[in-house]
């Protein structure tokens, strides 16, 4: 197969944007800086945020995160944007490590600063040692499900073949997600 210098088609992609400790948002806004950053992105649309409910044992119940999905379009193979992601998440992990350290112990749970993970590239399946495209459990995640419907809800799963609106409907047991600032705190005092 030959390779092409020069410009390479670009591919619209969506990016999950999740963080649960610390300036969740403020970590948010970082990521989605450092995307618009980068010459071979473009960042098209960025979702409301998102406040959700920490699945898992891994996370205390105290750790909600904030998420957001953005929608990309760029001229990076699946696995160079994954590379891109890894070094978001890396360089803020860095810059934050006092805070991390701090969260870690303070709280029982796992403490993310920030994640960020490759949802749809555009109608392409992938699945390799290190990638696996479309997200594999996308379907069953009502916060990155949630910020996917504002942006786009007729986005079409492409080996489940269904959009996304019909794979949120489908949720047996959604995690509580909220507009970020409308859940109601509770008064533990």
């Amino acid at each position: 197969m030959r390779k092409f210098r020069g410009n390479r088609r670009k591919v619209q992609a969506y990016v999950g944007l999740g963080s649960n400790y610390g300036d969740r948002v403020g970590f948010i806004q970082q990521a989605v800086q450092l995307l618009k950053d980068i010459r071979q992105i473009e960042v098209v649309e960025c979702s409301s945020l998102y406040e959700t409910e920490p699945l898992g044992d891994e996370y205390g119940p105290e750790q909600w995160f904030v998420n957001a999905v953005v929608t990309i379009e760029t001229s990076f193979s699946a696995e160079e944007l994954l590379d891109v992601l890894n070094d978001i998440e890396d360089r803020l992990t860095h810059m934050h490590k006092s805070e991390l350290l701090r969260g870690q112990r303070e709280h029982e749970g796992r403490v993310r600063i920030i994640d960020l993970d490759i949802l749809f590239y555009g109608d392409e399946v992938l699945d390799t040692t290190s990638l696996r495209i479309p997200h594999p459990r996308l379907h069953m995640r009502a916060f990155a499900l949630v910020p996917l419907l504002e942006l786009n809800p007729e986005l079409m799963h492409p080996l489940l073949r269904k959009p996304v609106a019909k794979l949120h409907e489908e949720l047996p047991e959604p995690e509580q997600v909220f507009l970020y600032g409308t859940r109601a705190r509770e008064d533990h005092g």
